[in-house]
């Protein structure tokens, strides 16, 4: 895949969150609370989301693959239905390359 280059402009924070999302693999999910564990700050769940909220490159930098804890999809800027396509989407692409 050819590296895309782009100049975000958030707080420290958001940019932690928006790094973090980076690192989750292709057809996978994590969740609020794993992303803040993983940026050190384990109680900051809630911020979390409202960070990822703020992403303004949704598909580069992947927060569809971001859910809540109890397994349900949450909310998405562009819809639920669309979440729910682009994680379908991906899990098919890796499964495909799996075989």
């Amino acid at each position: 895949m050819p590296e895309i280059k782009l100049h975000l402009k958030g707080t420290p924070f958001q940019l932690k969150v928006w790094e973090a999302l980076l690192k989750i693999p292709l057809g996978k999910l994590s969740t609020y609370g794993r992303v803040a564990a993983q940026i050190n700050n384990a109680g900051a769940s809630r911020a979390v989301g409202t960070a990822i909220g703020s992403n303004p490159v949704s598909f580069l930098i992947p927060c569809h693959r971001v859910i809540q804890s109890s397994g349900a999809f949450g909310g998405y800027m562009w819809g639920s239905t669309r979440k729910t396509a682009m994680i379908g989407w991906e899990i098919a692409k890796t499964y495909k390359s799996e075989m």
